[in-house]
């Protein structure tokens, strides 16, 4: 079935906003255009894709299930010219970031970065420090760990202090690394976090209620 682009966009957009006319408005078309290139769909397909209401539109089931696929391959359509700005190809490169990171080390040198890959759309998320590169649309995902994460490749950036940190309160009563064995221990993502540090000053560890 061969079927008219023009139709088929004027059919996405208008099922986007439910309207012929904001549709004429975003194509920058006439309101009678968009409804004959609609009509003109529905024709071809044989089948109703909007029931037109007297304060607008609703889509059929038709309407319903060719919305998305629509929706998803000119989304990608202009996804794909985006990156051609400038008259070059603009490669697209998405990572993603635990947000204390982000903020303290990485946000600060991406002027640096831009500057030496200037054509490169380079774009930032920030999320916990889970790692689902497939799941969240991720490139590359810089996380705190030991890199045996399944189904992906790590590579080792650099060794970050753990130190832990309370209130001045609580620092007052503490001698000894063992002291902090009788103090409620609260840990960010990794729960070897307070294992590790006790081991690391000669201690046992004792059991970690819970996360913040």
């Amino acid at each position: 079935m061969h079927l008219p682009l023009n139709a088929l966009r004027a059919f996405e957009v208008s099922a986007r906003h439910l309207s012929f006319t904001r549709a004429a408005d975003e194509l920058n078309v006439t309101q009678t255009a968009i409804s004959q290139h609609v009509k003109n769909l529905e024709e071809r397909m044989g089948v109703p894709l909007f029931r037109r209401l007297p304060r607008g539109l609703a889509l059929t089931d038709e309407g319903l299930a060719l919305l998305p696929a629509l929706a998803e391959s000119f989304g990608r359509i202009g996804t794909l010219l985006e990156q051609f700005r400038d008259g070059r190809f603009r490669e697209v490169l998405t990572v993603g970031a635990v947000g204390t990171f982000a903020v303290g080390w990485l946000i600060p040198r991406l002027a640096q970065f831009q500057e030496a890959h200037p054509f490169v759309d380079f774009r930032l998320f920030t999320n916990n420090n889970r790692v689902d590169l497939a799941g969240e649309g991720l490139d590359y995902a810089i996380r705190f760990g030991d890199g045996a994460w399944h189904g992906t490749e790590a590579e080792p950036l650099f060794a970050v202090p753990l130190s832990p940190v309370c209130a001045p309160a609580i620092a007052s009563r503490l001698r000894e690394p063992a002291d902090l064995a009788g103090e409620l221990l609260l840990r960010s993502y990794r729960s070897d976090e307070w294992v590790n540090w006790f081991a690391a000053a000669g201690v046992d560890s004792p059991v970690v209620r819970g996360s913040v």
